[in-house]
C-alpha cells in the first residue's frame, strides 16, 4: 500500500466517496496514514461520512496529482477503529486533527481503517 499512500500525500487533499442510501457522496478530505498497509482516514460525528461509513463500510478514495494527468483510487471497505494509541499516532502524523480536536479520546474523533480491495493508478 505504500506506493498508493505516498501518492495520495502528495496530493495533500483527496476525496472520499461514500454512499448515501442509494447514491455516492463525495467530499475533500486531507487526514491521511498508513499503518501496516492499512489507511486512516479520520472525520468527526458532525457530519454525514461517519453515517454512511457506520451504515455501508464500502469506499472509494480517489486523488489527483496537481498539474497533471495522474490519478489514483483505491476501492475497498472502511471500518471504525476505536485504538486510541493509533488515534494518538494520527494526531502526530497530521497535527491539524489536534486543532480539530484536541486529544485522541474526543467523542468527537472518528478514525476509519481502509482495507483497499483494488488499487488503481493512471
Amino acid at each position: 500500500m505504500s506506493k498508493a499512500y505516498d501518492f495520495v500525500k502528495h496530493c495533500e487533499c483527496f476525496y472520499v466517496a461514500t454512499m448515501n442510501n442509494e447514491f455516492p457522496a463525495v467530499r475533500p478530505f486531507g487526514a491521511i496514514m498508513e499503518v501496516n498497509d492499512k489507511i486512516y482516514i479520520a472525520t468527526h460525528d458532525g457530519n454525514e461520512v461517519h453515517k454512511q461509513l457506520r451504515a455501508n463500510g464500502h469506499i472509494q478514495i480517489i486523488a489527483k496529482k496537481r498539474d497533471t494527468r495522474e490519478w489514483l483510487r483505491i476501492t475497498g471497505i472502511a471500518e471504525e477503529c476505536n485504538d486510541v494509541e493509533l488515534k494518538k499516532r494520527f494526531m502526530e502524523e497530521c497535527p491539524i486533527l489536534i486543532k480539530h480536536y484536541g486529544e485522541a479520546t474526543s467523542k468527537h474523533y472518528l478514525m476509519f481503517k481502509v482495507t483497499a480491495s483494488k488499487v488503481e493508478f493512471k
